[in-house]
């Protein structure tokens, strides 16, 4: 399981395929035991919840937009794209994001 490559994603390059596996492992959103934080090259503190596929683990920036995206999964809005589009998720603009 150490031999998994390690790939730390952005809202802006989620794909359908993460979205789908972070819903299913956080099916009630994540909460605070389930974030990693740690520091990237430019020393700033980043903190993401993470996911595994067979050959891969994936550290999801967590963001506004994640969680809004992840609250209105519905498979059926992604079928017409490819598991690793990342152009299928919407940016949403962070004015449409509710408190």
């Amino acid at each position: 399981m150490d031999n998994l490559k390690r790939v730390i994603v952005d809202f802006k390059k989620l794909t359908p395929e993460v979205l789908k596996l972070l819903v299913e492992k956080y099916p009630d959103g994540y909460d605070d035991l389930n974030v990693i934080s740690f520091y990237n090259v430019k020393g700033e503190r980043i903190e993401a919840v993470e996911v595994l596929t067979e050959d891969t683990k994936y550290l999801v920036k967590i963001s506004e937009k994640l969680e809004v995206t992840m609250a209105n999964y519905d498979e059926d809005d992604y079928e017409d794209f490819d598991d690793d589009d990342p152009n299928a998720i919407p940016d949403i603009p962070i004015d449409d994001v509710e408190d």
